[in-house]
């Protein structure tokens, strides 16, 4: 079937395209640098609209402000997950044009009683947060980024590793010479998740114990390498071991996004997976002048664990948000609701599994993503017979594809590996309920759920376009 082979983007380019490409590349890699949790990729991406007007949509509610077109609202919840809207000359009821895209990342996490002292070591005790293997996470620098919440309701933001003279953590492993035993485990065993704890001190805190110590100062005496590195805590952050107890404290790998290549045509990074979307999302409906459709940008938390609770997309966070700027926009109601929302158009902004030539047996070769083809778009994902996928119908598939040769978007199809090599899921199926049309889209990703993972300038370049193309349709 060489009639349906994609060719490669980068052969298309012309130099003020190749321009705008690495500008947005170097724009994405100070992105995923600088923003490494779901936190401070929501504070980033506020920041960023707020510098291209657009206005929190709860200043309107409390003014009764209507909306017109033109105007740019966006609306949070926790700090963790955003939606950006940008009115169109449409009524809202002909319905919306949606990216979806999600900040969170697998990693690891802080227990809530995370601090111990073993054999004159000081550990942090952690719980991985989505699908990771295990032993990726091992001899790694580690950052820790987070925050702290305390009683009296200051909210300590926690941030070590990343900087120029910070340093890192690590989870340690066993040396070959005695690690017989462990490299006889499978995969899933060599490294165990309740042994994936961080080791961040071995230097002991000096006390010289006394008939009238306090109790305090008898626990350090015990465990002194504990003690001395809870000190540095509370002189550096003011926070103490209780504090620990209501802390989101989030273990990362440390370091840089970089340029990954001699021609430097690819990016290593953590957390690309989504924040590659994510990112392009956001670029794409900051661009865009006032749409016909109102054009909308939903950046979520824990998709990596199901899209929970109520940051994730399966709250009602969504739906009652456009019901506010429905209201705002005199569409007020929940009929004028469910027309709106059965009435529009949503691209599941999510990576694809990109075809690895080392791994080459998990593919299916003519419906595999490849890095340097553009934007990727997944008709269904699911496992075991598309289980738990959206299966976007023909005609929004034909939709689509009119909208990305329409604006010379360079894409892709793809399913995720080979029948029954395995599978996954997107928040795809989660808005397709109200009715509305969804399909999967994103960029290709080697060694996806890694510490680094690895995508494409040329796709992340397609993916911006096509994002664009598709909120202005």
């Amino acid at each position: 079937m060489v009639f349906l082979e994609r060719k490669n983007a980068w052969e298309t380019y012309s130099e003020q395209q190749l321009e705008e490409l690495n500008a947005l590349a170097s724009r994405y890699i100070d992105f995923i640098s600088n923003n490494k949790t779901e936190r401070r990729c929501f504070a980033a991406a506020v920041a960023q609209a707020e510098a291209a007007g657009y206005q929190p949509l709860e200043e309107a509610v409390r003014e009764g402000r209507e909306l017109k077109a033109g105007d740019k609202v966006w609306a949070g919840v926790h700090g963790k997950s955003l939606i950006l809207a940008h009115i169109g000359t449409e009524p809202l009821q002909e319905g919306l044009n949606i990216l979806g895209a999600h900040i969170d990342s697998p990693r690891l996490d802080l227990k809530q009683n995370p601090v111990y002292e073993s054999n004159g070591f000081a550990f942090l005790d952690t719980h991985y947060y989505g699908g990771i293997k295990h032993y990726q996470w091992v001899t790694l620098p580690l950052a820790l980024h987070g925050v702290v919440a305390k009683t009296d309701g200051t909210v300590v933001d926690v941030n070590v590793g990343d900087d120029e003279g910070d340093p890192v953590f690590c989870v340690t492993d066993l040396l070959p010479h005695l690690g017989n035993q462990q490299m006889a485990k499978k995969g899933s065993e060599v490294v165990e998740g309740e042994n994936l704890d961080v080791l961040i001190g071995n230097r002991p805190l000096v006390v010289k114990p006394a008939d009238d110590a306090s109790d305090e100062e008898k626990a350090a005496a015990k465990e002194p390498v504990k003690a001395f590195a809870l000190k540095l805590l509370e002189e550096k952050y003011g926070i103490t071991e209780e504090d620990f107890l209501s802390a989101e404290i989030e273990v990362v790998p440390a370091g840089r996004a970089r340029e990954l290549g001699f021609d430097r045509s690819m990016v290593i990074g953590y957390g690309q997976d989504d924040r590659v979307c994510s990112y392009t999302s956001l670029e794409a409906q900051l661009a865009i002048g006032t749409p016909k459709k109102t054009a909308v940008t939903v950046l979520v938390d824990k998709e990596e664990i199901g899209s929970v609770g109520a940051t994730g997309m399966g709250s009602l966070f969504f739906e009652n948000t456009i019901a506010e700027i429905a209201a705002l926009a005199g569409a007020e109601g929940p009929l004028a609701l469910r027309r709106i929302l059965a009435n529009s158009r949503m691209l599941s902004s999510d990576v694809s599994a990109g075809f690895d030539p080392a791994y080459a047996s998990v593919f299916e070769t003519k419906n595999a993503a490849y890095l340097g083809k553009g934007l990727v778009f997944n008709k269904y994902t699911g496992a075991r017979g598309k289980s738990g996928s959206n299966d976007a119908r023909a005609e929004y598939v034909a939709y689509v594809r009119g909208v990305m040769d329409g604006a010379d978007v360079a894409f892709q199809t793809a399913e995720l590996g080979k029948v029954d090599a395995g599978g996954g899921g997107t928040i795809a199926y989660i808005p397709a309920k109200y009715g509305m049309d969804v399909i999967d889209s994103g960029v290709a990703v080697l060694s996806m759920h890694a510490p680094w993972e690895v995508t494409s300038k040329a796709d992340i370049y397609e993916a911006c376009k096509g994002y664009k193309a598709f909120l202005s349709a």
